[in-house]
């Protein structure tokens, strides 16, 4: 019979393949290497293919679609309620493969490579700083312990432990005075790594026409601009602004039931990351929301002036992402509104 759908689970060296026909029954029930999946695959007619968005699907999705499929990445949480009994390869396989014909269904878009490059620089400057911040943090239990204080943030403890360092009357031993050189030596090398990963960002930004658009809206800096870039590409996954912010987990979390709207807290969907960049510009705004005589700085002031300032800051975030999507998906360039009407 036919192939209607096949659904793939992917590991790191088996691939588990099961294909359904048009009245959902299970036809094919495969494993395979990386190798030999691609040569079967290959032998195939064009199908529906469908993959766990995971690690090594976006390369395995790109080499399937050259092969003529069409392939469709499947987050894992729409998978799962595909699955009908005890976990195990095959029946992964085959809740994918039914959940990828669904009309209704949520895709991923295949990351092109460049994007794929662009997330790898944001994910190892987080790193970077992650390790930054523990360092930090372990510096000062170190010195605590010898009763030594410092002012709250990095840079009072930045400026002043050279000092503490070569000051001879400190209570420090030979032993930990060497020992804090050193994290010292590695705190200035991870602020170099950070500070060239964050420039390489500003000018891949600065050289793609879409970071540059968005980069002239309010709050969306390098770092937003390219983050967004990484994730979302041109933003054709999601039909609308409001999606994208849904998306973005910048929208009240909702239960409701028996007519009842019940809303909560934001639901914090999606990548944190991104959320935690959108969350920064939309501080940003909210600092200089003063400055600004436009449309949208008349909008965050009245909100500011009736709203606890972090629902502000939430609420900008989500306008911002609505705007970002607009700015991609429509190709033009960001139009500063005109000031509201305040009437007679």
């Amino acid at each position: 019979m036919p192939i209607a759908s096949i659904g793939i689970d992917l590991g790191k060296y088996t691939f588990h393949l099961v294909a359904l026909d048009q009245c959902g029954k299970a036809i094919v029930r495969k494993k395979f290497s990386r190798q030999q999946l691609l040569s079967y695959t290959a032998n195939l007619p064009d199908s529906l293919i469908g993959l766990e968005a995971c690690g090594g699907a976006h390369f395995l999705g790109k080499a399937l679609r050259e092969q003529g499929h069409e392939v469709r990445l499947i987050p894992g949480q729409f998978v799962k309620p595909f699955v009908k009994t005890n976990k195990n390869d095959y029946i992964d396989a085959e809740a994918i493969a039914e959940a990828v014909g669904r009309q209704n269904m949520r895709f991923v878009p295949i990351k092109t490579d460049d994007q794929l490059d662009l997330q790898a620089l944001h994910r190892v400057r987080e790193r970077l700083i992650k390790r930054r911040t523990a360092l930090i943090n372990q510096l000062r239990g170190f010195l605590l312990e010898r009763g030594i204080l410092f002012a709250k943030g990095p840079a009072s403890l930045r400026n002043q432990l050279p000092a503490v360092l070569e000051d001879a009357e400190q209570n420090l031993t030979p032993l930990l005075r060497s020992l804090l050189h050193r994290l010292w030596q590695e705190w200035k090398q991870l602020n170099s790594e950070i500070e060239s990963i964050s420039h390489e960002i500003d000018d891949i930004g600065g050289a793609d026409a879409s970071c540059q658009r968005l980069r002239e809206i309010p709050g969306v800096g390098p770092l937003v601009s390219t983050a967004t870039i990484a994730a979302i590409g041109n933003g054709a996954a999601f039909r609308k602004g409001r999606e994208f912010a849904a998306g973005l987990g910048v929208v009240p979390r909702q239960h409701s039931t028996g007519g009842k709207t019940k809303l909560y807290g934001v639901s914090k969907r999606g990548s944190s990351y991104l959320r935690r960049m959108f969350v920064h510009g939309a501080r940003a705004v909210l600092l200089r929301v003063r400055y600004d005589t436009g449309g949208l700085g008349q909008w965050a002031q009245q909100l500011a002036a009736r709203a606890p300032r972090n629902k502000v800051v939430v609420a900008i975030a989500n306008k911002l992402a609505r705007i970002v999507w607009a700015v991609l998906a429509k190709g033009e360039p960001y139009h500063h509104p005109a000031p509201l009407c305040t009437g007679a």
